[in-house]
This record gives structure tokens, sequence and C-alpha cells, in this order.
């Protein structure tokens, strides 16, 4: 972070750790955390359960219980239930930032706001990257949203059929033939105006945006499609190698997701190390430089990516 010049005032202490103690409390982590999650599209999403250090384990239904009706005095059927577990672990997300002493001891709280804000976003970015995309995921191969193999064009309907309500259709379509189901949507917020300028088959809008739920900006925008809960947000769209955005969102059964947090985000402060800054190892001790490092895990389970589809650009 750059200093305007003219600014600098002489240095009369060297920068400890304890400098931050009226700034980095331990009760503020919980409130990084929820920042965090507020920015994410997929954690506001998916189901949030109780995650340890060492994990947890879900149990599934791998068979379902029959019945079947019997006639009188004759032979009554047997039947049984099976279940199978996955796994949930706990992964680490890190960030360091580096900032002069002189700037941190110029103004500590307003840059421990902005810090706050920054590392929510970062931390929001990667994780929905890694859950929707694969992106350096730590989650493990085929656990993302993204490696369903349901695909609809967005505006390849026949106007007929009422062209990109048409599309949203065929996407249940291809879920309900595989016996899935569809409670929501989420796209990336760069598809907002062709919502608005679509219609269904008798003249009804596509996308019925909902009140806002306050007054500031939103982190995503709600409303409904073809009577699901839809929501518009940001980093969803996405293009592997580049270019524009071909995948623009997806809809399916939300609740075959769920993630985790073992506790909030922590803190560690030093002027000490070596920091690799824009690519060059930088002593913080030879250059005055506070570098605070802030880590948290997550953990994210997709139990069935085939319970989504995708809607690319056409």
């Amino acid at each position: 972070m750059a200093v305007a010049p003219g600014t600098r005032t002489p240095q009369t202490a060297a920068t400890v750790t304890g400098d931050f103690s009226g700034f980095l409390k331990p009760e503020m982590a919980m409130a990084y955390f929820e920042e965090a999650r507020k920015s994410s599209a997929i954690m506001s999403l998916a189901r949030r359960i109780p995650l340890g250090i060492n994990g947890q384990e879900i149990p599934y239904t791998t068979a379902k219980a029959t019945a079947a009706w019997v006639a009188e005095a004759g032979l009554k059927p047997t039947t049984e239930s099976a279940l199978g577990l996955k796994t949930i672990k706990p992964h680490k997300i890190a960030a360091i930032s580096v900032v002069s002493a002189e700037v941190v001891r110029a103004n500590p709280g307003n840059y421990i706001e902005l810090l706050r804000a920054d590392i929510a976003e970062a931390f929001a970015v990667a994780f929905d990257n890694a859950v929707l995309h694969g992106t350096n995921s730590p989650f493990g191969a085929g656990n993302n949203i993204d490696a369903t193999t349901k695909s609809v064009a967005l505006g390849t309907a026949a106007a007929a059929k009422g062209s990109v309500y048409g599309d949203v259709v065929a996407g249940l379509d291809a879920l309900v033939k595989d016996n899935k189901k569809l409670t929501g949507f989420l796209f990336d917020r760069s598809v907002e105006p062709l919502f608005l300028g679509s219609v269904d088959t008798v003249g009804r809008p596509l996308f019925i945006d909902a009140p806002p739920a306050s007054t500031t900006a939103p982190v995503m925008t709600g409303g409904s499609i073809i009577g699901r809960p839809a929501y518009l947000g940001d980093n969803v769209g996405f293009t592997p190698g580049g270019g524009a955005k071909k995948i623009l969102g997806y809809g399916g059964a939300w609740d075959q997701c769920v993630w985790g947090a073992v506790g909030g985000i922590s803190f560690r402060v030093s002027t000490e190390a070596a920091v690799t800054v824009g690519g060059t190892l930088t002593s913080l001790w030879e250059h005055n430089l506070v570098a605070i490092l802030a880590e948290a895990e997550y953990g994210f389970l997709c139990n069935d990516p085939q319970a989504f589809v995708k809607f690319t650009a056409a």
C-alpha cells in the first residue's frame, strides 16, 4: 500500500505485534467470517453444517425401503434400507496483506475496515470458484457443480417456445428426466438485462425480481424464475481459458450441497518475516513493513453434481 509523498513522519518506535492488539481482537474474528459468508453465493444457497477440525461424515441413502400390497393370508414381502458415508473435510484458505508500519500507525481503524472487506471478498471468490468450477479446488476432483453433464445454451430455443423461457424449461426437463429436482437458480449478474427483456409463452416476465432486503447494495439480486427462487450474483459466470463468459448460471437442487467452517478467520502479525511481494521475496524488517496473515478453514461437499444443469451462452 503506497503512501502519498510528504505524508510520512519520522519513526519514533519499532512496530510490534502488540500495536495491533486494539484492532485485531479475538471477538472480531467472527465478524470477518460473517462478512465472507454474506459475500459468497454458494454459502448463501447451500446448507451449512457443523464442521470440526477432523471433518464430518455424512450418511446418505443408497437403497430405499419398498412396500407391496398383500392378499389375504398372502406372504408379506421383506425390504431393507441401506446407507453410505461421504466425508467432508476442512481445507485452509489464506491471504497476506502487507502494509508499511507508518500507514498502520497513521489510521489503523480505517485500514482494518478495508482489510476486512478485501479479505472477505478474496475468500468468497476463491471459495465460489472452487465450488462452482473446480478452480484451484482442494475439495477433490468432481466435487464441484460444473461436474454435471447437463447443459443448456440460453438463446437457442425457438420463439414459439418462448426463446430464453424455453431454454430454462429445457433445463428443468433435463433434470426431471433424470429424476432430479429443481429448487432454485443461480445466474451471473451479466444475464440480468437478458432476463428482464424475456417473457414466457403468454407474455409474462421470465424473471420477477423481489424487493431488496435492505437499502444497501445487495450481494445477490433475488427474484423468481418459473416459480423457483432465482439469484443473480457476481463471479458466477465462467469460461475455461478466458474470453467471453460461457457458463452463465445453474439450476438444480441446492440441498445436495453442504459446506462448513472451522471457527472464523485467525490472524498472525509479523514485522520480521520475509514475504513475497510482486514476485520478489521481501524482508519486512528491512523495509519497515507489517504483514497480516489471515487464515480460515472451509469444507464443501456436492453429493450429486448431476442434480444440477448449467446454462451457457449460445
